[in-house]
């Protein structure tokens, strides 16, 4: 077993699991996360007795985004004495961007196994895993659509199918684990207790294949949707980012954040749509944490 401050790695048999361990933080994304993870896939990619990586998470919530209480404080994306500037902001998101993508882009097989939240960038994260498995407690979904974001992760329409990716980025709305299923966007939900056990059982069953097999099979299959734009909807989705968070309603956003605290702003944008920490099972969750 290998740790870090943000990730964890344990082999069992031919699968690396990949652990987000910040669990007091939900998992929020950071610069040392992106980092360490990115160094987490890199080595299982490079490990010959390594078939398939397992993308786990500790705590409640697999990933609840961006730890964007941290870049709200900031405006990321903008350096002293200098006025927004579009290119070093597209420079900067396209290192989370590229950590990420190793998912896809690693010639192994990825699962991930999703509980609680997964949602903003940590839809940004996940979508780019091969398979994804959901407890019954997961939900996914892109509240930063309503305000301050656009989903820098291209998959949304190959995972959903166009109609649905237009539903769930017109409103930001929360995805639940059944839907999802429902959507194709997750292969399986179980119980809390069981995601674990049935994610591990999964990637053992493909490590059984010769691991050269399946590197050819995940480049035949990714090759669809590379043939289909992804590299340019990507590159667009981490430059639309950057503009949604500077647009006036992005300032004010920020402007919000920064007089009342990230937490009430996160109130205001999702209190009409009563989802996410507003809706009846954000607010048990709330009351567990």
């Amino acid at each position: 077993m290998n740790s870090t401050s943000t990730i964890r790695t344990e082999m069992q048999g031919g699968v690396c699991s990949i652990i987000l361990c910040r669990p007091e933080r939900y998992n929020a994304i950071n610069a040392r996360f992106r980092d360490e993870f990115s160094a987490a896939l890199d080595a299982a990619d490079a490990d010959d007795d390594v078939s398939v990586v397992l993308l786990r998470a500790d705590g409640p919530s697999f990933c609840a985004g961006y730890a964007l209480d941290e870049y709200a404080q900031q405006d990321s994306g903008q350096r002293r004495g200098r006025v927004w500037d579009s290119v070093y902001d597209l420079r900067n998101i396209s290192t989370f961007v590229s950590a990420f993508a190793k998912l896809w882009y690693l010639s192994k097989p990825t699962i991930a196994a999703v509980q609680g939240w997964c949602i903003g960038g940590g839809t940004d994260l996940v979508f780019w895993a091969d398979l994804i498995l959901a407890s019954e407690s997961a939900s996914f979904g892109y509240p930063p659509a309503r305000v301050w974001g656009v989903p820098t992760n291209p998959l949304w329409v190959q995972k959903l199918g166009l109609q649905r990716a237009k539903q769930y980025l017109f409103t930001g709305d929360e995805m639940p684990a059944q839907e999802a299923a429902k959507l194709g966007l997750v292969v399986e939900v179980c119980p809390d207790n069981q995601l674990q056990s049935h994610a591990m059982e999964l990637a053992q069953r493909i490590a059984l294949l010769p691991c050269n097999q399946l590197q050819l099979m995940k480049l035949f299959l990714n090759q669809q949707a590379e043939n289909q734009g992804i590299g340019s909807s990507r590159l667009i989705g981490a430059l639309f980012d950057g503009i949604a968070r500077h647009t006036q309603e992005g300032l004010n956003f920020v402007a919000n954040a920064q007089t009342k605290g990230f937490r009430a702003a996160v109130r205001d944008r999702d209190i009409p749509f009563g989802d996410y920490g507003e809706g009846v099972k954000g607010k048990k969750r709330s009351a567990k944490s």
